[in-house]
Order: structure tokens, then sequence, then C-alpha cells
């Protein structure tokens, strides 16, 4: 099976989906754009770029050989050029896609968005939805696309195998607490310091880090001297994504307090994965599909501290419960979400809809289960 993968540029949190699809069909990476100067200064692209990546930046027809001898497509942030005539063709095409509707329903915009998103998704070609949000869907649905074509993805970072996860989670420093990401106001870097603040007040003892840089990186400097955290709050700064992973392997909670612009936050698998207890925002696109609310980890009302104060403050008091919750979050990564299990699942998928014309189903539960 011949599967293409077309998107912007090559980065450590598609490779290994990349990989495992490489290694269980004849599979190409094509990448239309450079990579973002904000994404290097975060570590992005130091990897070594695969074999199979070809690099199309700077000439996007240099893909149309390899995109028309393609079994399966699948759509990234791709330029509509290059998958226009797949789906002409009536190839198989995936669209891979984040929740459209960020900024809400914008309802000024319904109808030039229903034209378009008809016209390139039309019902009668075999076009379907790999979900990388629990909320794709749902907004994709507003407008009557993807009818029973749907199915839960995601976005797929290094899974790490731990020999024993259980003592490495118990050797994490107690009380210790890590916030990752893109310093951005969405991405609500603030929620740290307003829990600290409490816990503080309330003497709480506790050690919290931020990690990343970005726009509000001065504001956050300032408002850690402002509420008396510097002794407390560390902002670390940008960091190689390997360094980023002990940092979560050595802390014991993560703070995922991203509002509904978050499409999906890859950081939530590697937290999880590396054995943290984690508070999610239920407005973010992964929570819904990874977090199970008091099982493996702790869902709140997206931009509502109290809730996440309560939250943290209930984990903060009982260790064995936050140690019971990041061995679950760790064995939900290491099980089901991770690339493994999506490319499993993604070629039988397609082989179902090659084979037969129907996507029957793969799973009920997880990567490639139908989003409904």
């Amino acid at each position: 099976m011949k599967i293409v993968f077309v998107s912007s540029f090559f980065n450590h949190h598609q490779g290994p989906l990349a990989e495992a699809l490489a290694a269980r069909s004849e599979f190409t990476f094509v990448a239309t754009a450079r990579m973002p100067r904000e994404r290097k200064a975060l570590g992005y692209g130091r990897e070594l770029v695969p074999s199979y990546v070809l690099d199309c930046a700077e000439n996007a027809t240099c893909a149309e050989a390899v995109l028309k001898e393609a079994d399966v497509v699948i759509a990234g942030s791709a330029p509509e050029a290059l998958i226009r005539p797949c789906i002409l063709r009536g190839q198989l095409v995936f669209r891979y896609s984040e929740r459209p509707l960020k900024n809400g329903a914008e309802w000024h915009k319904y109808i030039p968005r229903f034209l378009k998103w008809h016209w390139r998704n039309p019902a009668q070609k075999p076009v379907y939805l790999l979900c990388a949000s629990a909320y794709t869907k749902p907004d994709y649905k507003k407008f009557g696309l993807f009818r029973n074509r749907a199915f839960r993805f995601g976005y797929f970072p290094e899974t790490v195998e731990y020999s024993d996860p259980a003592e490495m989670i118990g050797k994490k420093k107690p009380a210790s607490i890590i916030w990752c990401g893109r310093l951005l106001d969405w991405k609500h870097p603030e929620a740290l310091l307003k829990v600290a603040a409490s816990l503080l007040r309330d003497g709480i003892d506790f050690a919290a880090e931020i990690v990343g840089t970005g726009p509000m990186e001065p504001f956050i400097r300032q408002e850690i001297e402002s509420r008396g955290l510097v002794q407390r709050v560390h902002l670390v700064g940008a960091v190689p994504p390997d360094e980023v992973r002990r940092k979560m392997e050595a802390a014991e909670i993560f703070l995922f307090t991203s509002d509904r612009k978050e499409g999906w936050g890859a950081v939530l698998n590697e937290a999880m994965n590396s054995g943290c207890a984690v508070l999610a925002s239920d407005a973010a696109g992964a929570t819904p599909w990874l977090v199970r609310d008091g099982e493996n980890g702790v869902v709140f009302p997206s931009e509502d501290w109290e809730a996440l104060y309560a939250g943290i403050r209930r984990l903060m008091e009982d260790r064995a419960l936050r140690q019971r919750m990041a061995l679950a979050a760790y064995h939900t990564i290491r099980t089901e979400w991770n690339a493994s299990v999506a490319a499993d699942r993604l070629v039988k998928l397609c082989d179902n809809i090659l084979n037969t014309g129907a996507p029957g189903t793969v799973a009920e539960r997880g990567p490639c289960s139908r989003a409904e």
C-alpha cells in the first residue's frame, strides 16, 4: 500500500507516526513549507530527517508524481492545489484536521465556509476525516460534512516504555508541578501562577516550573516577582524536546490549561506517558479522548481557575491518589494512544475502504474508532 502524508513541515511530533506507517507501507512524507523560526527556537528540527521525507517547500509540483501514484493520501496542512487532483481522481483521501472553529461559530462566515468546504470534500468521492481534536467532528457536523466518515485520531509523539513505570513515578520529586508550551494567551501559562499563589497562601509546599518561551514571557516574569513566587516558580525558557521529557519525568503534576484554540496539545500525551498526574482543560482538543476524569487525570472547565485549584489541592493532599492517576495515565498512552496502535488501525481502515468501499469498525475506542 502506498501512503503519502502531505503537511507543512516534518517535526518530532509527527516522527513516530511517520515511522510506524513507513514500517507498514510504502510511505512518503511530503513537506510543503519551511519550519518557522519560532518552532526552531523551541528545539524543533534538530532530529535527522528520514529518507522518506520529500522536501517540496520551494517547489510544490515536485509532489505531484508521488501523489498521483498513491493509494492513500493523508492531507494535513497542505496546499489544496495538491489535494484537489487526488480527490477528482477518486483516490482515498483523509483530511487530517484539528477543529476548524477555534474562534467559535462566527456565523457571518457560515455560507462561505459551507460552500468552500463542500467543494473541497465532495460527498460522492472517498474523502474521510481523521480528527486531531475531540471537537473536529462536531464543528464539521454544523456544515453537514463527513457523516459516518470521521474517525478519532490526534497527534502521537514518541512513546517511552519504562521497565518499571511505578518505580519511575515513585521517584519523582514530591509536590512538583510543571507547565510546558509556548507562552501564548490562549494556552494560559498564567494559570500556574494563580494556582501557585493560592498554594503559597494556604501554606502548601510545592515547587513549579514553566517550560517554554513566547510573547507572554515578560508578563510571566513580572507576575512571578509581583506574586512573591521567585523561590517557588522557575521560568525555564526554551529547551530541546528530549529535555522537556526529562523534566516531565521528574515532575508529579502537569497542568494543561489551554482553551478552545488548542487544536490537540501533544504535551498532554507526553506528560501522561511521563507518568504525570494531569489536570487538563476540557476545551483543549486532546482532553476528552485522553483523560478520564478521576481515573487517569482530572478534567476542569476551561478557564475556571477555582476548579483548577480545587483539583490540584486534592492531588497535593493525597500523594497516593496522584500516583495512581499518574500510573493510569502512563498506561493510557502505552497501550492505546500511541503511534504504533494508530498506524496499525489506520492501515486496517485503509484496507477496508480500498477493498470493500466501506470503513467497517476497526476499534470501539481510541485511534480510528468512529468520532460521533
